[in-house]
């Protein structure tokens, strides 16, 4: 599911593979296999991610449908 979600929300918003691997500091070979489902997206890529779509990670993983993300903790 997660694959899924990345995929629909970097195309959503009219993003390359590139430019989010970028943000990520990975090749965009491995963002690209991160869509596919080849190799695992991190936790720390996960919050990352969840945090440029303003969305949870709970949505990325597929156990919401709920797009809108909960109230953060601010980061120290």
């Amino acid at each position: 599911m997660i694959y899924e979600r990345i995929r629909n929300l970097r195309e959503d918003n009219d993003l390359k593979q590139r430019e989010l691997a970028s943000f990520l500091n990975v090749s965009q070979n491995t963002y690209s296999q991160y869509e596919n489902g080849t190799i695992a997206l991190s936790a720390e890529n996960a919050v990352r991610l969840a945090e440029f779509y303003q969305t949870s990670v709970d949505y990325l993983l597929g156990l919401t449908d709920e797009k809108e993300p909960y109230p953060r903790k601010k980061r120290r």
